[in-house]
């Protein structure tokens, strides 16, 4: 307990729609009860000592509320009352439930598993200007899974090969390609003339095959040549534009979905494995997932369950649920499910995670024995194969793609290739009921 004052409030019943509620794990030296107290004093507006400036008024309004600790599961449950937070301002709420509180003494391990936000608080934002439906409406795909794939090899080609090999995987049946979060404006392929080449890559692959194709070309750099970069694809006629939400940090992704650019926002979560890939400490994804949603991105890598990314079924299947589901005012934002992914994984992957899902297959394609078109040709073939409910093996018989695909990679069929479905200390219970949202 910080001075005289108590955050304790055990038992209490919350009101979801007056308090942003943060789940903890917590292991530390000292009892539950006295960590729990510290978390909340420092991340609302206690101290380490008693103070002069404090008064009652204070401590009733706008004191943190720790409402469930439990010593044996070392969870503890705070609601921050939505004063302490501006409207609209992700740093600074990042700062209160997710700042210092990681580097206090009390401290061995701590882990924000989840955050619960009330609706006056998402009001505030905007959210994704597209959503699943505008993504959908702007393909011209109602249902079915969307196919793409990242330019490979990561970085190294020029502007004229990697609008090559878009168009290569945009005619084989992909609908999204996109950039490598490694590749930005590098001398040997620089940003502008890439955009313009593979936009006119493109517009002839479009002509070719009569379907809609969009091309998402990475801006992930400080905020202004972000912004310049946008206006860029936007004047070449592109329709969406990625970022790298983590290293441009959301007061990067909040400015750029400010200036209304009428591009879909594609997130990409490059460096998330330094705050989530511990289940004892850091920032858990679905946390982060739904911070990117309330930011304005339109579609965000979320984990495939199976392939060669960190993330299992109950941990992807509750951040896809909160990606998904309704949510106040938010539009739907898009899962991704990218890395590791070859088309002898797509059955089981979708399966697993559904049809309102891009399904980024990146050496599953460039990797295929005749190449990158035939590659994409596999991949469309194993979407059709799903969606027909064929087995794999069987529709390869008349698909030769396919077949020559699943001869160098095989199909899914180990249950052990699948990441633990309760991945050690991960438990969703929070969140993703509409009551909690």
């Amino acid at each position: 307990m910080y001075g005289k004052q108590s955050y304790l409030h055990l038992g209490e019943n919350i009101d979801v729609d007056k308090y942003i509620i943060t789940e903890f794990y917590v292991e530390s030296d000292k009892s539950i009860l006295e960590v729990a107290e510290a978390l909340a004093a420092e991340s609302s507006i206690g101290t380490w000592t008693d103070l002069s400036t404090m008064d009652a008024d204070i401590m009733t309004r706008l004191g943190a509320r720790i409402f469930y600790a439990n010593e044996e599961e070392h969870i503890v449950k705070i609601a921050y009352p939505l004063g302490l937070f501006e409207a609209e301002n992700i740093p600074q709420l990042l700062s209160d439930v997710a700042g210092n509180v990681f580097g206090m003494n009390e401290i061995i391990n701590l882990r924000v598993r989840d955050i619960i936000f009330p609706k006056a608080y998402l009001r505030t934002f905007d959210g994704p200007a597209f959503g699943i439906s505008g993504i959908r409406k702007l393909l011209g795909i109602p249902e079915r899974p969307l196919l793409g794939t990242i330019i490979k090899p990561k970085v190294g080609l020029d502007a004229d090969r990697h609008a090559s090999v878009a168009f290569d995987a945009w005619v084989g049946g992909v609908q999204v390609v996109k950039d490598d979060e490694n590749l930005s404006n590098q001398s040997f392929n620089p940003f502008e003339e890439r955009v313009v080449k593979t936009l006119a890559m493109l517009r002839k692959a479009e002509d070719i095959t009569g379907e809609k194709k969009m091309y998402v070309p990475n801006i992930s750099a400080q905020a202004s040549d972000m912004l310049k970069r946008a206006e860029f694809v936007k004047a070449q006629g592109g329709i969406a534009v990625m970022m790298d939400i983590l290293t441009v940090g959301f007061a990067g992704v909040q400015y750029i979905r400010d200036q209304n650019t009428g591009l879909v926002l594609h997130g990409h979560r490059a460096m998330h494995g330094a705050f989530t890939h511990s289940t004892k400490h850091g920032i858990a994804m679905l946390p982060i997932a739904k911070t990117a949603r309330i930011c304005g991105i339109d579609q965000l890598h979320t984990g495939t369950i199976i392939g060669k990314m960190h993330g299992g079924e109950e941990e992807v299947s509750a951040i896809n649920n909160a990606m998904r589901c309704e949510w106040g005012n938010l539009k739907k934002t898009m899962p991704i499910a990218s890395g590791g992914v070859h088309p002898g994984l797509l059955q089981k992957m979708i399966e697993l995670i559904g049809n309102d899902v891009i399904i980024n297959l990146g050496g599953g394609i460039h990797g295929h024995p005749d190449g990158t078109k035939s590659g994409a040709i596999a991949a469309s073939q194993a979407v059709d194969a799903s969606i027909a409910k064929i087995d794999l093996n069987e529709y390869a018989k008349d698909h030769k793609e396919l077949q020559r695909a699943i001869d160098k990679w095989g199909v899914y069929k180990d249950e052990s290739l699948l990441v633990p479905k309760n991945n050690s200390l991960i438990t969703y219970t929070y969140g993703l009921t509409e009551g909690l949202m």
